[in-house]
């Protein structure tokens, strides 16, 4: 029986989840993987796309780390520290643009369950009693 071949799928950046390009930055980074490793493991189809996600995800260019781990002065140290809080400040505004978006759905959610059990006269949102409250409370402690 032949091996199935993999079928051509076009994918595009917003394909790829935030915490799947930072996971697969991070192993590149670390050597765990080469780009053209990562590539194959994970089916990613651009030639480009992990050298982007470094480059706009990763503590610094690979080339400038290799170069420059041999000899650092302390200016070298203070721009890599610098580049670094640039980094983990973009990360955390893309985090915090995203919980600001679940945030606005679960709302959004909430008024079309709100909607839903006024127009159709029915209960949607399950009623806990004081006693499974008090057991899903000791469930999560």
């Amino acid at each position: 029986m032949e091996s199935k071949k993999r079928q051509y799928v076009k994918r595009t950046q917003k394909d790829y989840s935030y915490s799947f390009k930072l996971q697969v930055v991070g192993e590149v980074e670390r050597g765990e993987l080469s780009k053209k490793e990562a590539q194959l493991k994970y089916g990613i189809q651009g030639n480009a796309t992990i050298c982007t996600w470094v480059r706009k995800y990763g503590n610094l260019d690979m080339d400038y780390q290799i170069k420059r781990k041999k000899m650092k002065s302390p200016e070298q140290e203070l721009l890599e520290l610098k580049q670094k809080i640039k980094l983990l400040e973009k990360q955390n505004k893309t985090l915090e643009q995203e919980l600001d978006m679940t945030n606005k759905k679960a709302i959004f959610f909430d008024m079309m369950i709100d909607i839903a059990e006024e127009e159709l006269d029915i209960s949607i949102r399950k009623k806990f009693s004081s006693n499974q409250l008090k057991n899903s409370q000791k469930k999560k402690k």
